[in-house]
């Protein structure tokens, strides 16, 4: 496990970063969140690109950052964007790279809350009905993840991690 990479996956809001920060402390290991990765690459945010250029523009994007953060043997931990994991050419990536993907799998309530809770406006979940259309199309994607932990809310971050930990250990 100590040379492994890990991918964080689910459904914006479901704590992927968070969580992704927490596994990488736990595992003494870098963290690279896609997101913010994209925003220092591109110089705009992820709402900005899909806003100003479309989301097959953001998709091809986060793509060409992903397949340069995969080689980076200092990062053990990326967190992706709610829709990487959903691209099978990316799904193909992590695993030809040696990934190991852990779905966060929260209730849409909770992330849907979260998301609400920002303030930020997310262009591809732009009100709760989208929001949960796309919740329920990319759970197929989601679910054909390594290691699935349940995030209810129930569990504070650093036990999510703790659980990512253990289970990774058992693989």
């Amino acid at each position: 496990m100590n040379n492994s990479l890990i991918v964080i996956t689910g459904f914006m809001g479901a704590g992927k970063s968070t969580v992704a920060r927490a596994l990488a402390r736990r595992l003494d290991t870098q963290m690279v969140d896609l997101d913010i990765e994209i925003l220092k690459q591109e110089k705009r945010s992820a709402k900005q690109i899909i806003e100003e250029d479309g989301e097959p523009s953001f998709r091809e994007i986060e793509t060409r950052v992903l397949r340069e953060v995969l080689p980076n043997k200092v990062v053990g931990v990326i967190a992706l964007g709610g829709g990487a994991w959903t691209i099978s050419g990316n799904r193909d990536l992590i695993t030809s790279a040696g990934g190991i993907s852990v779905w966060l799998d929260a209730p849409f309530d909770l992330c849907w809350q979260r998301i609400v809770a920002t303030g930020d406006d997310r262009p591809l979940a732009p009100n709760e009905q989208e929001g949960l259309r796309r919740y329920t199309e990319r759970r197929a994607a989601y679910a054909s993840a390594d290691v699935h932990v349940e995030a209810t809310g129930n569990k504070t971050v650093d036990e999510m991690a703790l659980e990512i930990a253990e289970a990774l250990a058992e693989s």
